[in-house]
């Protein structure tokens, strides 16, 4: 239920916390020894990266939904930062490669082999890692992706230990279906609401977005309630189906520019409108969806490095929550973005 571990990582000292959260989220998942052994490994080897090359930064561990046939969650570990970013990456990536005090990278090759998946993004602005763990080896890798995924970031006002806001995604034959819910308020009761929006996503995945908010209605009235959007990509007839009620952020990437997409004023749970309007989209190859509770500042600016699109979800959600705030201005509230991306066009190594 919305448990998020958000730790700053300054000193050596905040390595060890990040690996002690490590072992209690890979326990929540259900990972046996051998895969929390290797999620301890890789979350100290980026939590120490941030040490001793990027001057501190925050890793966030968070349970996360994979989408497929049964619900099981995975253990994702992200590390932010705002430091001198990678000059080589495909060198840092190399087994073996050593670093030098101007440069990232010392055992990122063996995070990449070893994690169920593995993708970061790095620039002068700063490094975003993103790694997860579930029972199973290596299935995929940045750069590789087919069909369309999703991926999010989830950060707890405060450090708390609940986040209000949840993301998760679920598929049902050709449909691919991811939602952000911010549950009313903060800490535990808000993280029941939207867990609650969660847990009826998989139950109703096989449904349009406008019929999965309206079953969400009745499953979150014992509950505060929640601003809750859909996105859902079909890819048999190539159309994007997105609707909403409450304040979910919404911007669609499609060709060469950003497009907003409107929820409907209500509460999932509470204030349910009489109609809930669908927009739809064609869904094409390089078009990336990002969904964001309201904790993301209002104006935040839309990246303009097209590479960064086709990377890894998690990576995109993270570098947005990263370059929209800052370490001086950081959120002010529960804070969740998600994405929604199609068969990449590769432009990774494209210029900003």
């Amino acid at each position: 239920m919305g448990r998020v571990w958000d730790i700053p990582v300054h000193d050596s000292t905040r390595v060890r916390d990040v690996r002690v959260a490590v072992e209690a989220a890979s326990a929540h998942a259900r990972l046996d020894a051998h895969r929390t052994a290797v999620a301890a490994l890789v979350a100290t080897e980026l939590a120490t990266n941030l040490v001793k090359h990027a001057s501190g930064g925050r890793v966030l561990i968070d349970l996360v939904d994979r989408p497929g046939a049964t619900r099981a969650p995975a253990v994702q570990v992200a590390a932010i930062d705002y430091g001198p970013g990678i000059p080589d990456i495909t060198a840092a990536l190399r087994d073996g490669y050593s670093t030098s005090e101007a440069s990232l990278g010392a055992g990122l090759g063996t995070c990449m082999r070893i994690a169920s998946d593995f993708d970061l993004y790095s620039t002068s602005r700063g490094t975003v890692a993103v790694a997860r763990f579930d029972q199973e080896p290596a299935t995929r890798r940045e750069g590789n992706r087919q069909g369309p995924s999703a991926g999010g970031i989830n950060v707890p006002l405060g450090h708390a230990e609940h986040s209000g806001d949840a993301w998760s995604c679920a598929r049902a034959g050709s449909r691919l279906t991811l939602i952000l819910a911010d549950g009313l308020g903060h800490g535990a009761h808000a993280a029941h609401a939207s867990s609650a929006a969660a847990d009826e996503l998989h139950r109703s995945a096989h449904l349009p977005p406008e019929e999965i908010l309206r079953h969400m209605h009745p499953a979150l009235r014992p509950t505060r309630g929640a601003a809750v959007a859909v996105a859902q990509v079909d890819t048999d007839t190539g159309e994007l189906a997105f609707a909403g009620v409450g304040n979910i952020g919404a911007r669609l990437h499609a060709g060469d520019s950003w497009d907003h997409l409107v929820s409907h004023p209500g509460i999932v749970g509470a204030q349910f409108p009489a109609s809930v309007p669908v927009r739809r989209r064609p869904w094409r190859p390089g078009d990336l969806l990002v969904l964001h509770s309201d904790g993301l500042p209002s104006r935040w600016i839309p990246p303009n490095d097209l590479g960064l699109l086709a990377h890894e979800p998690a990576v995109v959600a993270a570098t947005i929550l990263r370059d929209a705030s800052s370490a001086a201005n950081p959120v002010r509230d529960d804070t969740s973005v998600a994405v929604l991306a199609s068969d990449p066009v590769d432009r990774r190594h494209d210029p900003a």
